[in-house]
């Protein structure tokens, strides 16, 4: 999994917070669904493609510290 922790960074920061300006996209679409706002299916296929790199992150970073609490024992 370490050798997919690089990639994942860079997914995240390009194609997770694009577009950068005036703030991440992401963010918004996360904005809609806390205050409850309505989203049509474009909207929610955003919210996969800017968070599917985000997901994948907190993925390998959980597998490798599973893996790293696992070896301790």
């Amino acid at each position: 999994m370490r050798k997919y922790l690089g990639l994942a960074i860079i997914g995240s920061l390009t194609l997770g917070l694009a577009p950068f300006v005036p703030h991440a996209h992401i963010w918004k679409q996360l904005t809609n669904i806390w205050y409850g706002r309505t989203m049509t299916g474009m909207d929610w296929f955003d919210l996969l493609m800017h968070g599917a790199p985000w997901i994948l992150l907190f993925y390998i970073l959980g597998e490798m510290l599973y893996t790293k609490l696992k070896t301790k024992k």
